[in-house]
């Protein structure tokens, strides 16, 4: 008997979702945990999986639809069993929520790995332009890596190009040195306009993401009085600490980076100062009692704030795992949706593209938002003597409902001693 496909659940607030695109099309055989359908919200694209073997019988929720978690996507079973009975019967179950196509054209990035005809040789053919749609994470990936999508032949439905395709086409390319993506490093290149999809003169097409982002961003400055306060701190103890650390911590799978001894000290902050992990309601200012702690992270089409959950509860070693687990899969488009939502406050470090110091905007409902500039070698006085000491501006933008500036500068205050007095 044929089994039903349901939206899967996509954690804690998340009641919907878009069919991205699907992997697959009615008729073909599908693997138990096999991707079929890639399902998007407005923070994060993900993958869902059959749960049996068998054959795509029948797609219910077409792409570009809005389905609420717990509905009929599709259903799957033997290519002799006629499914139309059965739909009539449960798609009552099935609520559908019909939305405009959310997909958008991608234009195919300039790739330098095109060979461009030169006059001497033969004419070469010219291959067909590329005019399907593609999921974000398909686009994501074109423009990490300066995909020409012509050179693709998708295997999706109608030809479309899948993340399967794109990983294939990428996996066989062989190119120079100085092309090949820098794997190691952890910051985001500025994107071309070319990978950007539009080029100067043209309407850059808004993603579900960047819509969230722009939404979210003008709601806070709406919503919360900001006010922003600056210290120096010296991060030269916590370097020594590091370095004395990092082959041991390497050892137990973790890189130890200055984010993990910030997000512990923040956490140390937090606890001694229990009013900046809080949100303004109406009847009162809300105390919180979990420390959530986000890591604002630049991703290709976007910024996407990954949480830490329970972070209080984590010695240095599991914040470091924190931190590299859910910034490397940040960078690979594979959190869930419920590993985005809940945070109680924020961390941006902005110092990683070399700003020195920044006003971020809130995080709503938190109440407060720490950016962190560039930390670097500076000339301090200490003590009537001139030392070189490795600095960093440390910024706290805050809800003025919430915290008054001496609230805020103690709360600042405490982070700079955790900081600078490391062991």
């Amino acid at each position: 008997m044929a089994t039903e496909v349901f939206m899967p659940s996509l954690g804690e607030s998340v009641f919907e979702g878009t069919i991205s695109i699907w992997l697959k099309k009615e008729g073909d055989k599908v693997e138990r945990y096999e991707p079929i359908l890639e399902i998007e919200t407005d923070k994060v694209t993900t993958e869902a999986t059959a749960e049996i073997t068998g054959t795509l019988l029948k797609i219910v929720a077409k792409e570009g639809e809005t389905v609420a978690v717990g509905s009929i996507l599709a259903f799957i079973g033997n290519p002799e069993e006629d499914v139309n009975d059965l739909i009539s019967d449960r798609m009552d179950e099935a609520t559908v929520i019909s939305t405009s196509e959310k997909l958008t054209p991608v234009e195919p990035a300039r790739s330098p790995l095109v060979q461009q005809p030169t006059s001497n040789g033969p004419a070469q053919p010219q291959r067909q332009r590329y005019s399907g749609r593609v999921s974000p994470v398909v686009g994501r990936i074109a423009g990490e890596h300066n995909v020409d999508l012509n050179l693709i032949t998708g295997t999706g439905r109608d030809g479309r190009i899948t993340k399967k395709d794109i990983l294939a086409f990428i996996e066989v390319q062989e190119p120079d040195d100085d092309q090949a993506p820098n794997t190691a490093t952890t910051s985001i290149e500025p994107s071309s306009p070319s990978s950007l999809g539009a080029l100067p003169g043209e309407i850059l097409a808004l993603s579900n993401m960047r819509r969230a982002i722009a939404d979210h961003m003008v709601r806070s400055k709406h919503t919360s009085p900001h006010v922003t306060t600056v210290f120096d701190v010296d991060f030269t103890n916590v370097a020594s600490h590091r370095a004395e650390n990092r082959q041991r911590f390497s050892q137990d799978g973790a890189n130890l980076t200055f984010t993990a001894y910030i997000v512990a000290a923040l956490v140390q902050a937090l606890k001694t100062h229990p009013i900046a992990n809080s949100t303004w309601t109406e009847s009162g200012i809300l105390l919180k009692k979990e420390i959530n702690l986000g890591m604002a992270t630049a991703i290709a089409d976007g910024l996407i704030v990954p949480i830490i959950k329970n972070a209080d509860g984590l010695s240095l070693l599991g914040i470091a795992r924190a931190v590299n687990d859910l910034a490397d899969r940040a960078r690979m488009g594979q959190l869930l949706p419920d590993e985005v939502q809940g945070g109680t406050f924020t961390l941006t470090n902005h110092g990683t593209s070399g700003s020195l110091f920044a006003t971020p905007i809130i995080n709503q409902p938190q109440c407060a938002i720490m950016g962190l500039g560039k930390i670097e070698k500076r000339v301090k006085v200490i003590e009537d003597a001139i030392a070189i000491r490795l600095m960093a501006y440390v910024s706290l933008t805050f809800d003025h409902r919430i915290l008054d500036g001496a609230t805020a500068d103690g709360f600042v205050s405490t982070f700079k001693e955790i900081i600078e007095k490391y062991s």
